[in-house]
């Protein structure tokens, strides 16, 4: 019976296994684009990953909504993202990867501010596995 037992626990670990790896970037384009005047319309500050949603205009001028994801709360915040560094009527430019699908997703590497200012920091590497470094505190304080 004992035998039986380790061997259910045994097989059911060795099937979980799978969900502890992360998906990558596999998804995504690693052409990085860049998407200007863009209209933030909202931004959820949640886990796995933090979403900003946003309109954009094609090259004819059509807009569209999109949906891009960052890393998670934890990761961003080491590059000085913050709940509030974007709000919905925000207009600034994106740096993302897109969708292989050709839908309006991506993965955002970096934030651009009409004042100038970039999140990340300038010079701070973008990825799931951030080391802690610089980055700004939040919107509105230098750095």
């Amino acid at each position: 019976m004992k035998a039986r037992v380790t061997l259910v626990v045994l097989t059911l670990l060795a099937l979980s296994l799978p969900m502890f790896a992360h998906h990558g970037n596999a998804a995504y384009d690693m052409t990085e684009r860049t998407m200007k005047d863009v209209t933030i319309t909202k931004f959820a500050w949640a886990n796995p990953h933090c979403i900003v949603q946003f309109d954009a205009k094609d090259a004819s001028g059509k807009s569209g909504h999109w949906a891009a994801e960052l890393g998670s709360p934890s990761a961003i915040g080491l590059v000085g993202f913050t709940k509030s560094s974007l709000n919905p009527g925000d207009v600034v430019t994106l740096f993302i990867h897109l969708s292989k699908t050709g839908n309006n997703v991506g993965r955002i590497t970096r934030i651009q501010f009409p004042d100038g200012s970039v999140l990340p920091h300038p010079g701070t590497s973008y990825s799931d596995d951030l080391e802690p470094g610089s980055g700004r505190a939040g919107r509105g304080s230098s750095y």
